[in-house]
């Protein structure tokens, strides 16, 4: 584990206080309550944050709806465009104040925060301010069977939703409020975003940002807070006509509950156990390297990790032997260190889960080959791990675990790996690698998820959809398909 460092300087927004994002002002909570963000890596407090309860988020909706009626609305979409590109252009000048936000506040390493995910961030925005351009109904000539001789002309219009919630996960923070407020706000919507309690600042430094853009006050309100009290009130919420999650399974299916009382619109983006799947004829080295960045890229917390890897038996020992030596070559230390390349975990509760999980590994059949312990902190280390043979069924190779473990399975056949790998409650991704295009693209058709990678893994791409199938969601974020999700469709006839 490389020697602890902290930061030698501190973004500037951290001298501030952490308020809510209201109608374009940070203002206290309602009751005045706060709570504590830590540093994962150091287990100290890092900031007071200002804590959402009901009231704030109903004064969050009443600004939402004021702002979608009034200024938003009466802005052209070439205008509406320009401000999302704008957010775009200062995340990019902003890159590494904000890849230290989230390297401090979800303890990743700051080098995969800057060389990623705040890049993909800037683009999701500077791919969206088009989209604001391209929202085109259709026109048609209607044949009405039951009015003969009568002529009519139809014409479709593509209208924002409305006020949309937006709850998004602590593991890539800054990213997934990227892929969910560009698309709202390119399809005409306001927004009520709460992020994770664990991960609350790069939000609210993006409010900044929001306000220098030019977006009128209310277009965008961030509320961080627990899920329990201002994530329910905004799910359940008469005021919001939409809410996009991203999270667990579990919250997904409460959410979906909490949704039922005005029927809101709901698209969600959850849980994985993602199949990486490597045949005798590819790559190897290739394959192992991308086994490695599948499983243990920001800590294993990955929804799309590919945690269950398949790999034909005349190469199994080869692979998976390997695969152990690259867990245990990994230098796990703080975010800021800049020779971390695995930082801790999110939280001590998140810790103690994949603990809980890799005590399993000493009783599911298999063999830990690299890993399987968490590390002693300060913070909330953990082992990437490496667990070859263990029994199908165990729960180490059927639940997500979200951190750095990878089982490893053998097959002798596609037919059976098929069936190995769609077996599952999850449908979020795999990967395939082998040398043999056609091999890949047969088996890419079999599978039961929403992306495939072909000779690579976690590739994202704003062009590209990016969602599941079964129990990882509904809907798609990313690419044109996520605009449906944000806007409704409205048919005009005139009779002539």
């Amino acid at each position: 584990m490389s020697e602890m460092l902290t930061a030698d300087r501190r973004t500037p927004f951290l001298s501030k206080p952490a308020k809510l994002f209201i109608n374009g002002e940070f203002v206290d909570a309602a009751d005045g309550r706060t709570f504590t963000t830590v540093d994962p890596g150091t287990a100290k407090p890092l900031a007071e944050v200002a804590e959402a309860s009901a009231e704030d988020v109903n004064r969050a909706v009443a600004a939402a709806r004021q702002a979608l009626e009034g200024p938003w609305s009466r802005l052209s979409p070439s205008e509406r465009g320009r401000m999302i590109h704008r957010i775009g252009d200062l995340l990019a000048e902003h890159a590494e104040e904000f890849a230290e936000l989230e390297s401090l506040d979800n303890g990743k390493p700051f080098t995969a925060a800057l060389g990623v995910e705040v890049p993909l961030a800037a683009d999701m925005f500077h791919y969206m301010a088009g989209a604001a351009t391209r929202l085109r109904g259709a026109t048609m000539t209607p044949s009405v069977p039951y009015m003969p001789g009568k002529e009519f002309h139809a014409y479709t219009l593509r209208e924002p939703v409305g006020v949309v919630g937006q709850i998004i996960p602590w593991n890539v923070p800054l990213l997934m409020a990227a892929w969910k407020l560009a698309p709202a706000l390119a399809a005409g919507n306001t927004v009520v975003l709460k992020p994770a309690e664990q991960t609350p600042l790069s939000a609210l430094r993006l409010g900044e940002l929001l306000q220098e853009a030019g977006l009128p006050a209310g277009v965008v309100n961030i509320v961080p807070g627990f899920g329990e009290t201002a994530g329910a009130h905004l799910a359940q919420h008469d005021g919001i006509d939409k809410i996009a999650f991203t999270g667990s399974t579990e919250v997904g299916k409460a959410i979906v509950r909490a949704s039922a009382g005005n029927l809101k619109r709901v698209s969600l983006e959850l849980g994985g156990k993602s199949p990486n799947i490597i045949f005798a004829d590819a790559d190897i080295d290739a394959a192992i390297e991308g086994a490695a960045l599948g499983a243990f890229y920001n800590q294993g917390e990955v929804c799309s990790a590919g945690s269950r890897l398949y790999v034909q038996e005349a190469q199994f020992d080869r692979v998976v032997d390997a695969l152990a030596s690259y867990a245990s070559a990994i230098e796990v230390g703080y975010g800021l260190h800049p020779d971390s390349q695995m930082g801790p975990l999110v939280s001590k509760e998140h810790q103690d889960r994949v603990g809980a999980y890799l005590e399993l590994g000493q009783e599911c059949g298999g063999e830990v080959l690299a890993g399987g312990k968490l590390m002693e902190g300060p913070g909330f280390f953990v082992q990437p791990s490496v667990i070859a043979r263990p029994n199908t069924d165990h729960r180490l190779v059927r639940e997500e675990i979200f951190g750095p473990v990878v089982t490893a399975l053998p097959f002798q056949d596609i037919d059976d790996l098929a069936d190995q790998a769609n077996d599952t409650v999850y449908g979020l991704a795999a990967g395939i690698w082998t040398t043999d295009i056609s091999k890949a693209h047969r088996l890419a058709k079999r599978l039961k998820a929403g992306t495939v990678h072909v000779n690579t893994y976690h590739v994202f791409a704003a062009e590209t959809p990016f969602g599941g199938y079964k129990q990882s969601g509904w809907g798609r974020e990313k690419g044109d398909e996520v605009l449906d999700h944000y806007l409704e469709t409205k048919s005009v006839i005139v009779g002539l």
